[in-house]
């Protein structure tokens, strides 16, 4: 074991939660694309998620390279997001 945590050891986690995330976008894609086929409207709430990780990892790349790219685009997403997700709720009915 080693006792000090390093540089390789923050390389390592990142590479994990990258690669946690990619599954995690692939699950989402397939779901939805298996929804749409059954006709099932959850794709809409699908989706709503998929662009808000999305814009999330926009706005953490703002944030460390501190690029308006990024933020322009996590807000676009972030916008998107949204939008599906209130259409979603207006779809299925559940305003309060």
């Amino acid at each position: 074991m080693r006792p000090v945590y390093d540089e390789r050891d923050d390389e390592i986690d990142a590479h994990s939660k990258s690669r946690a995330w990619d599954f995690v976008v692939v699950c989402i894609e397939v779901f939805t694309i298996l929804c749409v086929v059954k006709g099932n409207t959850a794709w809409i709430g699908c989706l709503a998620l998929l662009f808000a990780g999305m814009a999330a990892n926009m706005m953490y790349r703002f944030d460390e390279y501190e690029e308006r790219a990024y933020f322009h685009g996590g807000l676009i997403l972030g916008a998107i997001g949204l939008a599906l997700g209130v259409a979603g709720r207006m779809w299925f009915g559940v305003w309060g």
